[in-house]
């Protein structure tokens, strides 16, 4: 199984919660929920948000890291599958600073997520490295379940917004996770006003 990170693993969006340290957290969530509706390209609303950051000391990020909550239901999901042994990867584009070790604290191992440029103790306002994209989740997805041996028609993915729908297309069984509208119309399941770990009964597991 492969899940999103921010507003499915987590409650919220990192990219806001960073943004509302550099004074821009309104125009911020003004992008992301357009992007995630699908109105516009997530590698713009990507370079657009980042840009936002610029000047921010490179402290922020653990201050970000103390804020964030986990989703109901979350911790109870994850150990679920992991006792069930299943293989859980996170795929992400947020930020591998805050989502790694946030993962590592799940006991995950695989983690694709953006990685923020830094320079002279500050951020730069830019993403470094490949960006992780709708194609880059997909993407993710397929080398994760190589990498462990599993068919792609056995995999599970999680997801809320319009940058998830390749991967959820691309898996076995994809699953929208209070998501826009335009998410669940194209998942295979629709889980709507309840804890992540609802996604078991889906599975057909006992958490």
């Amino acid at each position: 199984m492969v899940t999103d990170v921010d507003s499915t693993l987590i409650t919220g969006e990192v990219i806001e919660m960073l943004a509302g340290h550099a004074g821009s957290r309104e125009r911020v969530a003004e992008i992301t929920d357009r992007a995630m509706r699908g109105e516009i390209d997530f590698r713009r609303s990507l370079s657009e948000r980042v840009a936002t950051l610029a000047g921010l000391p490179v402290s922020v990020l653990e201050d970000v890291r103390r804020e964030v909550e986990l989703t109901p239901g979350a911790e109870r999901l994850i150990a679920a599958l992991h006792a069930a042994g299943w293989p859980v990867g996170v795929v992400s584009g947020g930020f591998l600073e805050v989502v790694q070790p946030l993962a590592e604290s799940l006991g995950i191992r695989f983690v694709r997520a953006n990685r923020l440029e830094v320079a002279d103790g500050r951020l730069t306002g830019r993403v470094t490295g490949p960006v992780v994209d709708a194609e880059a989740k997909a993407e993710a997805l397929r080398e994760f379940a190589a990498a462990e041996g599993v068919p792609l028609e056995w995999t599970v993915a999680i997801g809320d917004g319009a940058n998830d729908l390749l991967m959820l297309e691309a898996a076995g069984l994809g699953i929208a996770f209070n998501a826009k509208p335009v998410v669940c119309d194209q998942a295979d399941v629709a889980v709507l006003g309840k804890p992540l770990d609802a996604v078991l009964e889906v599975l057909g597991l006992e958490a």
